[in-house]
């Protein structure tokens, strides 16, 4: 079973709790009632940072935030992962992140994004070609509102490394629930 860090979650509960500001109670619990129970439970607990939940909770809770703040519009993940790369790679890391030629950003973000997936294997492909290709091992069709994420992290973290006319879209995508999914890159 494909399992994600606690800490992916955190942020996604605070975000869907925040309906609780605009609508007051009654909504939130409109909202919350609309969630699968385990996905409920885990909203109602404590995330731990540390341990490992079922990655379709976390699709669940992308899934319930597209619809009750972004109209549907999935593609506000992708804005939305864009901005966390950006305040993630101020000061330091971002000097960091722009020394580093494209492949090395590509094998950096594959490599991070298996620390925050367990039963997801990763397999980064980048030549001096500009262009690369990602292959994930065990996300299902299910899981596809996580592409709009990826593509996000991807897309950012390129930009921030100098890489131009960036452009990334899942060849493989998880709605196909092929024996893997794909993403292709490319930039000048």
């Amino acid at each position: 079973m494909a399992r994600i860090k606690g800490t992916a979650l955190v942020d996604r509960i605070k975000a869907l709790k925040a309906i609780k500001k605009r609508g007051g109670q009654p909504e939130l619990e409109r909202v919350v009632g609309q969630l699968g129970a385990e996905t409920r439970k885990i909203f109602d607990a404590p995330v731990k940072s540390w341990d490992w939940y079922s990655i379709d909770v976390f699709a669940e809770l992308l899934e319930a935030l597209v619809r009750e703040t972004a109209n549907g519009n999935p593609e506000i993940l992708t804005e939305r992962s864009e901005q966390v790369v950006d305040s993630q790679l101020r000061g330091v890391y971002r000097i960091f992140i722009k020394l580093g030629s494209p492949g090395y950003v590509i094998k950096r973000i594959a490599a991070v994004h298996e620390t925050y997936f367990d039963g997801i294997q990763i397999i980064p492909e980048v030549d001096d070609s500009r262009q690369a290709s990602i292959k994930y091992v065990g996300f299902k069709k299910r899981h596809a509102i996580l592409q709009y994420t990826i593509i996000g992290f991807f897309r950012k973290a390129l930009e921030l490394s100098g890489a131009k006319q960036v452009k990334v879209n899942f060849k493989v995508p998880m709605s196909d629930d092929a024996a893997y999914s794909e993403v292709a890159i490319t930039w000048a």
